[in-house]
């Protein structure tokens, strides 16, 4: 075992109640957020692995209402930013203005901007320029912003949910290779099914909404983060990780002809990213330790959005999800 200084008795408590907390909160969700039982479970992974998401899905599948769900059910302290074309890093971070007191002294006053909360939504990433995506991009990174060379720490824990519309191109700054590699997860969230829908209908015109509790605090999220950092990962384990993401790479990838439909594959970021969230899927599920199937089960969310296809892949047909196929079909 990789990465164990406590023994079995000493977590094994910890993971049961912690985990039970976590399977209240996710019902809570769910019973607000209809199905989408996978896209709750991965965004959920996610904040336990201390990490961003990024929510692709067409309009109206309830990824703002996800957002604000999980802000209540985690007591978490949450804003929203709408992403514009003429959106300025400014209206993100915050910016100094100029005071006079009463005996006319002037000085700089640093005012928050939004990013100041425990939980951003950053609602349609790619309609705002790259000069502003950068500037969140420090913040998801490094935990803190510099306005006028001055550093400023943002709270404890910090998480930003982006929502992108695969659809839309006109108007829209795709995310650079380097941003997208920051978000731990890609969540893709599709099409309730027709009894999903049906319920949502009857549970979002009537005359009332089900309002949520809150079941965790901020304080309880970052313990259970530290704890899902404290799980043992089997040799196993750690080996299908370095072998899946390495075979991702076309410079070294044993899968034949991978190298005529990737252009360039997934950095170590994806085995950093696989590996926390293992841990985080067996925490949430209250298990001891990952397993194969979490592996399986994480390969798309971790490594879709860290591969690029080749030009002639794509003219084939061929998508990101049909080459994590491939990869993973050892590992099965």
């Amino acid at each position: 075992m990789h990465n164990f200084s406590d023994t079995a008795e000493q977590i094994l408590p910890e993971i049961e109640r912690i985990g039970g907390r976590l399977g209240a909160a996710r019902e809570a969700v769910g019973r607000v957020i209809f199905g989408q039982g996978a896209v709750v479970e991965e965004t959920l992974i996610t904040l336990l692995a201390g990490g961003h998401a990024l929510l692709v899905g067409v309009p109206g599948l309830a990824k703002t209402k996800l957002v604000e769900t999980l802000a209540r059910v985690l007591g978490l302290d949450a804003r929203r930013v709408q992403f514009t074309p003429d959106l300025m890093p400014a209206d993100i971070t915050g910016s100094e203005v100029l005071e006079e007191n009463d005996a006319g002294r002037r000085s700089f006053r640093f005012i928050p901007g939004p990013i100041f909360c425990q939980l951003l939504m950053a609602d349609e990433i790619n309609r705002a320029s790259p000069r502003t995506q950068s500037a969140l991009l420090q913040a998801m990174q490094e935990r803190q912003v510099s306005v006028a060379g001055q550093r400023h720490e943002l709270p404890a824990p910090f998480h930003v949910l982006a929502t992108q519309n695969p659809l839309e191109q006109e108007g829209t700054y795709p995310l650079p290779e380097a941003q997208l590699d920051r978000f731990l997860l890609q969540v893709d969230v599709g099409y309730p099914d027709r009894e999903a829908e049906r319920r949502m209908l009857f549970a979002t015109t009537g005359a009332t909404e089900d309002a949520v509790p809150a079941v965790l605090s901020a304080a309880d999220l970052m313990a259970a983060q530290r704890l899902a950092r404290r799980l043992p990962v089997g040799d196993n384990v750690v080996e299908a990780i370095l072998t899946l993401v390495r075979a991702g790479r076309p410079e070294e990838s044993p899968v034949e002809g991978l190298a005529d439909l990737v252009a360039w594959g997934p950095g170590p970021r994806a085995s950093q990213a696989l590996m926390l969230a293992v841990r985080a899927r067996a925490l949430l599920q209250g298990r001891l330790a990952p397993s194969m199937e979490d592996v399986l089960a994480l390969a798309a969310p971790v490594l879709r959005h860290r591969m690029a296809l080749t030009f002639a892949a794509r003219a084939d047909g061929i998508t990101v999800t049909d080459v994590i196929g491939r990869l993973t079909k050892p590992l099965e």
